[in-house]
């Protein structure tokens, strides 16, 4: 008796008297005795799509790290007025409007991706710092949204009655609230309690006002997501016998509940990170966020609205690196989640 049966990778083979055919043989001996993880990680090796945005999304975060280090092979630095100082008079880098001398936004062998108008800084040296800010700041605040999110959804999921229920009002109260207005409003209020209106903010406490507001309203998302994924696990057979033979509820959640939500906090933090670096650029863009001289994306954009009309050049290669972070992210999430999910059929 034979029959055609669908086999991991693409492509059909026979089963003969229940067995595998000569076709599936090595492919099932391959994968047998893989953990879920190792064979998540052979679907997603197969995804060339997703193999290319992973290496991309690490080589920006490698090149962040690496600013300082970077930004000495032209020698330059985001600080520096170059058209201003006049240390480097004998080389002149902007015209008698302040815009910058040269072809695309004054891009030479000094200056890599041009210079500033008005100022001559170093339009390179600004963005490899300015990604260093963004990046690891929403990395930092995207584990912190993903820590909460996971820990309420899976307390109201499992525990259900009252406990979801005032976690669930707890949840909506702060949806309530227009993020992108609200982040404008509340940033300055934050910083009034703390700082002197008198003196500068510092940008430690600029940083940290960012980090706790939008973290605050940025976990809801993630809780709602597992709280609904755990109410459909607990009252799966599995589930049912860890509580007959006794296990404690830290255990059931630990042991056999969390694992199976990894799939979707993978794949959402994946679209999260992507969201936290636009809402820190946006705030920045506003100028509640990063402000003079602290080298940031959403600076880097505010600064060139307002060169537009002068210097278009100078919003190029910003635009241009986030464009390519955010799509690649993008992707590597739908690969990731393809890989996790065999039938997705890629």
């Amino acid at each position: 008796m034979t029959s055609p049966i669908d086999i991991e990778g693409g492509g059909t083979s026979v089963v003969v008297d229940g067995e595998p055919g000569p076709e599936t043989q090595p492919e099932a001996r391959r994968l047998q005795g893989r953990s879920p993880g190792q064979l998540m990680w052979i679907r997603f090796k197969r995804d060339r799509t997703g193999v290319i945005c992973a290496v991309v999304v690490i080589g920006y975060f490698v090149v962040a790290l690496l600013a300082p280090l970077l930004v000495k092979l032209p020698g330059t630095n985001p600080y520096t007025l170059y058209g201003q100082d006049p240390t480097y008079a004998d080389k002149p880098v902007l015209d008698q409007f302040g815009l910058p001398l040269g072809y695309l936004g004054g891009v030479s062998g000094d200056h890599w991706f041009g210079v500033e108008p008005q100022y001559g800084r170093d339009l390179y040296a600004m963005l490899l710092y300015g990604m260093r800010t963004s990046l690891y700041m929403a990395l930092g605040i995207t584990v912190l949204v993903m820590v909460t999110g996971v820990v309420v959804g899976l307390i109201g999921g499992y525990f259900g009655g009252r406990t979801d229920y005032w976690i669930g009002r707890a949840t909506d109260f702060f949806l309530s609230f227009p993020q992108q207005l609200f982040f404008i409003a509340f940033m300055p209020v934050v910083t009034s309690f703390f700082v002197n209106p008198r003196e500068a903010t510092p940008t430690y406490f600029r940083a940290l006002a960012m980090l706790i507001v939008l973290w605050l309203l940025g976990w809801m998302g993630m809780a709602r997501l597992v709280r609904s994924t755990v109410l459909s696990l607990r009252e799966r057979e599995f589930v049912e016998a860890a509580k007959v033979s006794g296990a404690s509820p830290w255990r059931i959640v630990r042991k056999e509940i969390l694992p199976n939500v990894v799939t979707p906090i993978l794949v959402q933090f994946t679209y999260t990170l992507p969201s936290t670096i636009l809402s820190i650029a946006f705030l920045s863009f506003a100028g509640v966020g990063f402000v003079e001289p602290t080298p940031d994306w959403g600076r880097l954009f505010a600064a060139g609205a307002r060169y537009a009309e002068q210097d278009p050049a100078f919003m190029f290669f910003p635009g241009v690196a986030l464009v390519i972070f955010v799509l690649c992210f993008n992707l590597l999430g739908d690969s990731v989640r393809d890989a996790f999910d065999p039938k997705s059929g890629r």
